[in-house]
């Protein structure tokens, strides 16, 4: 193991990020096209990516510590720690462009999710707001939280038939 094997597991987690963004784009493209049959499914694939991610940050991380034990430095060293302590060679700027590029794809992760969000919540309300309209005598809830309906309505009935 090495720092090779450590540059090898960082591609893959920027190859990852980038399926990761991509899914997220995929996913707002439908909530903005008001396409929700596929939602589920697109949702789906994001946390299925994120579980990939899971699996290679944890493989990262022993990978880190391993590294940062060859270079004599602290074992619980993030890669930002480790970039810092490389030693002379390539591997300092190497890391630091991983870094980089993991640090900009998280940011495009962040942002896209808050985008999101932003659109799911529009979409539960704008729900909610069509389902209110469905039954507008449903204004209060009772004690046993089903929507409470007047019983004092006004009737007309037609008496002279």
């Amino acid at each position: 193991m090495g720092a090779h094997e450590l540059s090898a597991m960082l591609w893959h987690e920027r190859e990852l990020l980038e399926l990761l963004v991509f899914k997220l784009e995929v996913e707002q493209l439908l909530l903005t096209a008001g396409k929700s049959r596929w939602l589920q499914h697109a949702t789906r694939e994001v946390e299925q990516v994120l579980e990939r991610l899971r699996d290679a940050g944890l493989a990262r991380t022993v990978e880190v510590a391993l590294l940062a034990r060859e270079w004599g430095t602290q074992e619980g060293a993030t890669l930002r720690e480790l970039t810092d302590q490389a030693p002379e060679g390539p591997w300092g700027e190497i890391f630091k462009g991983h870094l980089q590029a993991l640090t900009q794809l998280t940011l495009q992760i962040r942002e896209l999710r808050d985008v999101n969000e932003k659109f799911l919540r529009a979409a539960a309300r704008s729900t909610q707001e069509t389902l209110a309209n469905f039954n507008p005598d449903a204004g209060t809830y009772d004690s046993h939280g089903t929507a409470g309906v007047s019983g004092d309505r006004s009737q007309l009935f037609d008496t002279t038939i």
